[in-house]
């Protein structure tokens, strides 16, 4: 089964090194690069998990986090936080938001996909 992901992020590089890290293992990857073009995507997919960074301009991934659990057939979607940020009351607030878990930039290809792979499993 091939695993769908969207990935929501405001950096070209990082959404590049994730459309790298995980076609490469066979997995479908679409891209957002903000919350509200996340928001839009998702109208048109059902991903298997969710990647989302926190920082971002139009709609922050706390925002996107909540606005994704506020529909009923993304309220189970795994969605895995992808961030610079490391600060535990950070962490609180994503999973308060709804968020499944956390990983800290610069990502290691491996773990993440072994991440989605366990999210997903």
């Amino acid at each position: 089964m091939t695993l769908t992901v969207l990935a929501v992020d405001d950096s070209r590089t990082i959404r590049d090194m994730l459309r790298l890290a995980l076609t490469e293992v066979g997995i479908e990857v679409h891209l957002a690069e903000d919350g509200v073009d996340g928001l839009e995507r998702l109208a048109e997919l059902e991903p298997d998990a969710i990647i989302s960074d926190i920082n971002m301009p139009r709609l922050d991934g706390f925002g996107f986090i909540e606005a994704v659990r506020l529909q009923d057939r993304h309220r189970a979607t795994p969605i895995l936080v992808l961030t610079t940020e490391s600060a535990p009351e950070l962490k609180a607030r994503a999973r308060a938001a709804g968020a499944t878990g956390w990983i800290v930039k610069p990502f290691d290809p491996p773990k993440l996909v072994q991440a989605l792979r366990m999210v997903t499993g």
